[in-house]
Order: C-alpha cells, then sequence, then structure tokens
C-alpha cells in the first residue's frame, strides 16, 4: 500500500510538473539547457544520439557534478546524484569495509555492469560473504577510479545483456574518461567529521542493576580526509592527446560504537569494575592511505585510423576492526591484553588495467578493436590480535593471505548504415565478437594465522588461528580460469519520422556453465516534439563469477572440546555436493520497461516504470552447522566436519519500480542563475522463491538454505523510496551546490519479527560554496550531511555488545556531518 500511495504521489508531481513547463519554457524560449541533451554513447550504436533522444533511460553526470562534493569517491558522488543508485556504507564486515559494493535499482552489486570508455572492466577480487548488503557478490569497484579522471560518468537504467553481455541485468555504469591535450589542474582538499551522536544503552547503575532506558551521548572530531590530486593533458603531435590523472587520499577512520556496558574483567572488586574505555569499539569508516593513477590516450594518425588506450594503477591500504574481545572473554590472551583488545583487519589491495585499441573504416563499416587487461589482488594482514590457541607465545600480527582475480578481453565491433527504401533514417547495423578469459587465484597465509597451538584454557581448546579473521590453509588454495565468447547483432532505425525502433541479439559461450542467448526489443514513439513514449522487452543473464564458485575458507571450533572444521565450501567440494550443492549455472532475467520523455526548452522531465525478474538468482546459503548437520556427515565418512554454506542457485525475485528525473535551467535573475534537478525513485523486490535440496529437506528437522534475514535484505534493505534534489547557483565569481537526498524506510531483519526494527526515512542535505579567485583558483568550502543527521540506533536489547549502535543496513552510512575546504588551481 505504502508503494501505491508513493506512487500516485509521484504521478501527481508529474501532473504538476507538466502543467508548469510550458511556462517555464516561454520564459527560456529558443535556449536548450537540458542537462541531458548530451550525446551517450552507451544503450545504443547510433553516433550522435542524445540522452534523451534514446529509446531507453541514460542519466548523464558530468564531471563538474561529480567533484561538486566532500566525500571525494565516484560510487557516493553517483549514489548522491541518482535516485535508482544506492551505495550504503558498511563496517565490521572484513573486507567489505575496503571494497564497498553498489546497487543500481535495489538489484545485487554484481547485476549491474561497469563499462570504461565503452569497454567491460574487472571486478573486485572480494566477494562479500558477510552480513553486508550484497552479500554474495562480487563486483566492480568503482573507486579505482580517481575523481579528476573522469569527465563524465553514463548510467544505462535498463536490462542490456544482449547488447554487453552478462551482468546487465539491472542496468550499465559507463565511465568515461577525460580526454585533453592541453590544460591541467591541482586540487587539494581536507576535511574532517564534527559530530554528536547518542545511542540507548543498558548501563549499570550504582547498584549493579541495568538501567534499559538510558542513552550516552557522545561528541567527535575524526575521520579527517586529506586528498591531493591532479591532472594534466598534453599533446601528442597535432592529433593526439595524453591525460594523466593522479591522486592521493590519507583518511583516518571514524568511531561510531555505543558504550559497553559489558563486565570488562575476570574479577568484579567490590567497589565495582574499573573503567578502562566503555568506549571500546570501532565501526565506521576505516583508515585509508590510497594512492592512485589513471592515463588516457589518442592518436590519430595520417590515413584516418584512430588509436587509443588508457592504464591504471591503485595502491589502496585500508584498516577497519572487528569486534572487541574484553579481558574476560575466553579468544584473549591475558598475559597479551590485560585489558582486553580489539583486531583488526589491514588488506592492502592492488589494483591495475591497460587496454589499447583501434578504430577504423574498412569497406564502409567502421571498425573497433581493442584489448584490454585488468587485475585487483587483496593481501590480508591481522593486527592486533592473538592466535589464542599459542597462548602468551602468539605474535600479535599475522600474514592471512588473500585473493587475486583477472580479465583479459579481446573485442573487435562493425558498425555501418544501411539506407532502406520505406525508412525514415538510415538501418544501423552493429555486429561484433568479444573474447575473454579471467582468472581467480586464493593464496594462503602463514601457518600460525590459522593453526592451533594446542594451548588449553581451564582444560578445553581454545579457538584457532588469529582472532577476526583466520588465515587461508593451503588446502583453500585455487587457481583458477575460464574462457568466454560472445557473437551480437544490432539494429536499429527510424521506422517513420516518429517511431525508433532497436533489437539486438546476443549469443555467449562459457567454458565453466555453458550457453547463454538473449535478446532486446526496444521502441520510441515521439508523438510530438515535446512528447516522447518510449519502452523495451528484454531477457538477459548473469554468469557465476569465479569468485562464487571458488571462494572457501576455513576456521576450527570446538564443540564439547571437539574439533570441528565449518567452511565456506566450493560447490564442487565433495562435503558441499552432499550438502546438496550443484554446478552454479547462470542467473536468468526477463525486464520490462515503459516511460516517457516531455521536454519544453529549458525543461525536461523522464518517468520510467520497469519491472525485472530474475530466476536463479545465486546467493550464499546459510551456515549448516546444527547438530542433525555434523551428524549427517558423519554418518557420510567426513569425520572432523562441522558443516559450512556454499553458493547455489535457487532464489526467484520479482523488482517493480518508477524512475522519474526533472531538469531545468531557470531563466537568468539579477542574483545569478540557477539549475535545478528532482529525481525520485520507487522500489520493491518481493522474493518468490527460495531454494531447497533434496538431501537436507529429508533431515529432521530440516535445515533453512535461505533464511528469513537473507529473504528480507532481499525485500527490504534497500529504501522503498529515493528523492534527489540539487539547486546549483552561480553569479559572477561565486557558486553554490545545494543538494538533499530523502531515503526511505529500510528495514533492518531479525531472526524473528520481534527483533527486526525499522531506519525511519531520513533526510541528508549537502552545500558547497565555492569563490573563483580568478579564472586560476578556485575556494570551495562545503559540508556533506550539514545536519549531522544519523540512521535511527538500534534499540539497546539487540545491542547486547554496546558496539554496534548503528546497522550497515543504513543507506548513506552513520559517520555524520563532513565538513571540508577545497582549493583547485587550474594551469
Amino acid at each position: 500500500m505504502q508503494f501505491k500511495a508513493a506512487l500516485s504521489a509521484a504521478v501527481a508531481v508529474i501532473a504538476l510538473s507538466a502543467a508548469a513547463a510550458p511556462v517555464w519554457a516561454q520564459e527560456q524560449e529558443g535556449e536548450s539547457a537540458r542537462t541531458l541533451d548530451t550525446v551517450v554513447t552507451v544503450g545504443t550504436r547510433v553516433a550522435n544520439r542524445s540522452a534523451l533522444d534514446t529509446a531507453a533511460p541514460v542519466d548523464v553526470v558530468s564531471a563538474e557534478t561529480i567533484q561538486n562534493i566532500g566525500v571525494g569517491e565516484l560510487n557516493q558522488a553517483l549514489s548522491v546524484n541518482l535516485p535508482s543508485y544506492n551505495f550504503p556504507r558498511p563496517a565490521l564486515t572484513d573486507g567489505t569495509d575496503s571494497v564497498r559494493p553498489a546497487a543500481l535499482r535495489g538489484l545485487a552489486p554484481d547485476q549491474t555492469l561497469v563499462l570504461v570508455n565503452g569497454k567491460r572492466r574487472h571486478s573486485a577480487a572480494l566477494v562479500n560473504v558477510n552480513g553486508s548488503i550484497g552479500r554474495g557478490a562480487s563486483a566492480v569497484d568503482l573507486n579505482t577510479i580517481p575523481s579528476l579522471a573522469v569527465g563524465g560518468v553514463e548510467v544505462l537504467r535498463d536490462g542490456a545483456s544482449a547488447l554487453y553481455g552478462s551482468d546487465a541485468i539491472a542496468g550499465v555504469v559507463n565511465v568515461r574518461l577525460r580526454e585533453a591535450n592541453t590544460g591541467g589542474a591541482i586540487q587539494a582538499s581536507y576535511g574532517w567529521r564534527e559530530t554528536e551522536y547518542t545511542v540507548p544503552v543498558i548501563a549499570p547503575t550504582a547498584t549493579g542493576v541495568p538501567n534499559p532506558g538510558a542513552t550516552a551521548t557522545r561528541e567527535r572530531s575524526d575521520g579527517h580526509v586529506l586528498t591531493v590530486a591532479g591532472w594534466k593533458g598534453y599533446s601528442l603531435g597535432e592529433n593526439g592527446f595524453l591525460t594523466i590523472t593522479g591522486e592521493y587520499k590519507d583518511q583516518n577512520h571514524t568511531e561510531r560504537a555505543g558504550y559497553d556496558s559489558r563486565q570488562q574483567y575476570p574479577t568484579v572488586f567490590p567497589a565495582g569494575e574499573a573503567i578502562i574505555n566503555r568506549w571500546n569499539g570501532w565501526t565506521g569508516e576505516p583508515d585509508l592511505e590510497q594512492l592512485s593513477f589513471f592515463a588516457n590516450a589518442g592518436y590519430t594518425l595520417a590515413n584516418g585510423v584512430e588509436l587509443y588506450g588508457w592504464g591504471s594503477f591503485q595502491d589502496r591500504e585500508t584498516v577497519s576492526a572487528g569486534f572487541f574481545r574484553r579481558a574476560n572473554d575466553a579468544r584473549n590472551v591475558i598475559e597479551i591484553y590485560p585489558n582486553g583488545f580489539l583486531p583488526k583487519i589491514n588488506p592492502t589491495t592492488t589494483d591495475y588495467s591497460a587496454l589499447g585499441g583501434a578504430r577504423f573504416n574498412w569497406a564502409g563499416w567502421d571498425v573497433d578493436a581493442s584489448l584490454g587487461y585488468g587485475s585487483n589482488k587483496m593481501e590480508f594482514q591481522i593486527i592486533d590480535t592473538v592466535n589464542r590457541s599459542i597462548g602468551p607465545a602468539s605474535k600479535t600480527s599475522f600474514d592471512a593471505g588473500g585473493f587475486e582475480g583477472s580479465q583479459l578481453v579481446a573485442n573487435i565491433g562493425f558498425v555501418k548504415g544501411f539506407a532502406m527504401d520505406g525508412l525514415a533514417s538510415d538501418l544501423n547495423v552493429a555486429w561484433g565478437v568479444e573474447a575473454r578469459k579471467e582468472t581467480y587465484e586464493i593464496f594462503a597465509g602463514e601457518p600460525d594465522s590459522y593453526r592451533n597451538g594446542g594451548v588449553l584454557l581451564n582444560g578445553a581448546p581454545t579457538a584457532s588461528g588469529a582472532q577476526v579473521f583466520p588465515g587461508f590453509r593451503p588446502e583453500n588454495e585455487r587457481d583458477e580460469d575460464r574462457t568466454a565468447v560472445g557473437v551480437y547483432v544490432d539494429l536499429e532505425a527510424n521506422v517513420t519520422d516518429k517511431l525508433l525502433v532497436s533489437g539486438a541479439v546476443r549469443g555467449e559461450s562459457y567454458s565453466d556453465f555453458g550457453e547463454a542467448l538473449t535478446g532486446k526489443l526496444a521502441a520510441r514513439y515521439d508523438l510530438t516534439e515535446s512528447f516522447a513514449v518510449r519502452g523495451s522487452i528484454q531477457n538477459g543473464f548473469r554468469a557465476p563469477s569465479l569468485q562464487q564458485q571458488y571462494f572457501t575458507t576455513t576456521s576450527t571450533n570446538f564443540i564439547s572440546g571437539v574439533p570441528f572444521d565449518i567452511t565456506t565450501f566450493t560447490v564442487d567440494d565433495p562435503v558441499a555436493v552432499a550438502l546438496g550443492a550443484t554446478p552454479l549455472d547462470a542467473e536468468k532475467s526477463v525486464n520490462y520497461a515503459l516511460g516517457f520523455v516531455f521536454r519544453a526548452g529549458a525543461f525536461n522531465l523522464t518517468v520510467d516504470g520497469y519491472r525485472i525478474d530474475v530466476e536463479d538468482r545465486i546467493v550464499l546459503s546459510e551456515n549448516l552447522t546444527a547438530t542433525n548437520v555434523q551428524a549427517y556427515l558423519q554418518g557420510l565418512g567426513f569425520v572432523g566436519s562441522g558443516g559450512g554454506r556454499f553458493f547455489l542457485n535457487g532464489v526467484d525475485t520479482e523488482t517493480t519500480g518508477v524512475d522519474i528525473i526533472a531538469n531545468y535551467a531557470f531563466p537568468e535573475t539579477e542574483i545569478g542563475t540557477f539549475r535545478g534537478t528532482l529525481g525520485a525513485n520507487f522500489n520493491k523486490t518481493e522474493v518468490t522463491k527460495v531454494p531447497a535440496v533434496p538431501q537436507l529437506a529429508a533431515l529432521n528437522p530440516a535445515p533453512v538454505l535461505f533464511g528469513r534475514v537473507n529473504v528480507l535484505t532481499l525485500e527490504e534493505g534497500a529504501p522503498k523510496d529515493k528523492f534527489t534534489g540539487q539547486l546549483d547557483w552561480e553569479r559572477g565569481p561565486f557558486a553554490a551546490t545545494l543538494r538533499a537526498i530523502r531515503y526511505g524506510e529500510v528495514l533492518v531483519p531479525g531472526t524473528t519479527s520481534a527483533t527486526d526494527y525499522n531506519l525511519d526515512p531520513k533526510t541528508v542535505v549537502d552545500l558547497e560554496a565555492r569563490y573563483n579567485w580568478n579564472d586560476r583558483v578556485t575556494l570551495a568550502l562545503g559540508a556533506d550531511n550539514i545536519f549531522d543527521e544519523y540512521p535511527d540506533a538500534a534499540p539497546a536489547a539487540l545491542n547486547s555488545t554496546g558496539n554496534t549502535p548503528f546497522s550497515t543496513y543504513s543507506p548513506f552510512g552513520y559517520s555524520g556531518r563532513f565538513v571540508y575546504t577545497k582549493a583547485t588551481l587550474k594551469f
């Protein structure tokens, strides 16, 4: 009912906007100020088609818009500008704290394809296996691309597997790199979190009896971020360019933990327990030090052949924390940490890519051929920790191993227009071939990071491996690869002056799971010069990633003194097969879209409804470690196996929603010029099927493969609606940007309805003021989340440790106000 009410409200807004638009158009007659009146390269292979003239919705986010923000991350910039794009900022999720996933239209992070200059970008090696949004997905890390390297971003909000292949179920993000043969800029920014937050606590009173109504307030000035970046354009003769971008970022962590009211020490003295630090957790933004480079080049030969290429490199080191181990915790070695300890995960991520290609004309065909390679490697160091089973002799830092993934892509495409009788335009024919090789490797850590040293506690065995993140073992090591070949044909033409029709068919063959055939049919009809209707129907797919097929890790748990290995299994592991695992198949989708475009002078409005049905979504199962599961495995001869989890197909979902985008350039006034953008997204996902396997269904009680929390995360873990608004002002040397984002309600699911709680709608406001000192120097001062908004804190009863007052489901994180200053020198 809430979804229908929101949709009705949106329709009313559209009607009012459409009614008012002709008046605005008269004031701005003759001018073309539409921000979407920009030539796009995604969603169509016809040259010189603008975003407002396509048969599918395409958003264009300019380089200026990306830079007018305090938190300088590409994913963050897209999330505050696009209502259907979400970028939560999880913490306490191991490597996901460093490589955070983004999602389009409420689908999984790996169901959006990412391109750079129209070429497929490699994904991160990390697969999200903890309790964050996007659990089970391995996606592209857009934050490996420095903001100053970006010339603009195109976001196709429509399925496009038939055009581009696997992963494009929700849509496509195409990053267009800056192209310059002269000029340049250096930019330095400095900011920090200046904030205050209040959380409920179960605070002990003088008598030691908990007071459940208590709260605690904390002021923080932390999360300092220094960013120094620059770009420079070089001329390569008269017909070429080279643009180089570099960026250095140094970020301090934020602490948004709650007050820990638990007993901390083994002995409570008559006068009460000594308080060392009741704010002992660390949850929020990680420590980060990052160095990035991007180079983009092009050169046109005398015979008209255009050569192009780019290369990138990033080294990122982050530090994030796990849960605090108190002094009296059985996982602590009190001789090393008499006051307890906070274990930390310290991954180093190395990411690089290179691509080269050529565009030329052959027998009337425009040809584009390229070869590209990308790699992402993550190495884990666990610090400020201990291996409890080694005792006082344990080290406090460990090399825990890691993983690496790579992608090699070769493609060639042909485009040509054919004059056809009866058509109002040439028939644009595009076809091509793409071949891809992907690799995935897991490498082990040092033995002390995973082994059990045999030291007992009160006569019982203790936990193996480095606390918070046991290292990868030699038996976890994998070195896998696969190949894929795809062929496509794409047709597009104006059948009449008013009717545009396009269609595409693509076939792909993978060496692991098999073949996929997809198709798309889209059309657009311009009823008038100002109003057009557009729609599409298509099927799509997403191939199972190598990470989903081969990620594995093991930890040893002691149950009644008996060691059991709890494992994330590969699907071909004999134990996983005994539990019902089968080779992963591709996810399959059917997309339907219908919308309209309205434009009048300086005003434009797009409304697009969609439905996306996805079958056999790949998910990570629950932890199958119940006593009857262990007994079942022992009966099959898997001695020592305590069960675990694995990836499997079997979840079906139905996603419906509406996207609304409106832009208007106001007439010039005495106080300056204004440009405004409004956006809205209404989104609803329903899980229509969950997986089941006969091996587990026969057990009594039958374990749940995909439980309540994971189902509700897919259905209600993203905002039900999201509204964005931005107003840009400029007068002489002064300029400003005011932005507001309203995030709708989000459910934080528990194991039962009694442990659910809602995150109420919140509005986050950003403001940046700029002063152009002269043609070369620009100074800026601003604040993201200027009113210091926080998501609703968890009830104290659901935060028994005190360390996690805020949920990772928050769509805008929970670090509070970020104030910053920025200086740019152009040359």
